[in-house]
């Protein structure tokens, strides 16, 4: 791991001057080893401010993305997380040093069980997967405090909406290919407030699961 150690300096150095500050984050970022999540032929690359391959078209984001978004849920140590697409596992590496249990969820099941074999090596033990549908959520362990979706959908599904608690906030990259923006939406008791934090890139969401 310490072989990682002058490009974990840089990376933290990159998202410092891209204004995220909090200290939690950066601290989550340079615990977790991100080259455990990427093919061993990229881990040279694992501490560039980039998104990566992880095979069946999927990508480990930016580490300036996981880290917005992130940023923009506002997580308190006490928050239950649901997360839409759990891919390589590492967002929810994250997510799970910064609230107390994530539900990830993730439609392809070779990445499911890669991630869960994974996060248990690193002795994370404060999350629940799923093999499922993202677009239905996991309706019996909500509401949650916060929702992160880590695909596209050019519109965030009603379900998931519904699993939102009041006060709590949803993120997800929302719009066509090519134009979709990063959403923040909080649950008021009067409804929903949405705001647009930044253009993104993002892979679809698609419906159903794949063994």
């Amino acid at each position: 791991m310490s072989s990682f150690l002058p490009q974990k300096a840089k990376l933290l150095m990159t998202l410092r001057a891209q204004a995220i500050m909090q200290a939690d984050i950066l601290s989550a970022i340079e615990t977790v080893p991100r080259e455990l999540f990427i093919p061993e032929n990229l881990h040279a690359h694992a501490y560039e401010n980039a998104s990566l391959p992880i095979g069946y078209k999927q990508t480990i984001s930016q580490p300036y993305i996981v880290a917005v978004m992130t940023q923009s849920l506002e997580l308190k140590k006490t928050h239950r997380v649901l997360e839409i697409g759990t891919g390589s596992g590492y967002q929810a590496a994250i997510l799970a040093r910064l609230s107390r249990r994530v539900y990830t969820l993730e439609r392809l099941r070779p990445l499911m069980v890669s991630a869960e074999k994974r996060l248990k090596t690193l002795q994370i033990s404060n999350i629940t997967y799923r093999h499922g549908d993202g677009a239905k959520g996991w309706p019996e362990a909500a509401p949650f405090d916060r929702i992160i979706i880590t695909c596209r959908v050019t519109e965030i599904p009603t379900a998931l909406l519904d699993q939102i608690k009041e006060g709590g906030i949803l993120i997800a990259p929302v719009g066509p290919s090519g134009k979709e923006e990063l959403v923040r939406v909080k649950r008021e008791a009067e409804g929903f407030e949405k705001k647009s934090l930044m253009p993104v890139r993002f892979v679809p969401m698609l419906a159903g699961t794949q063994a």
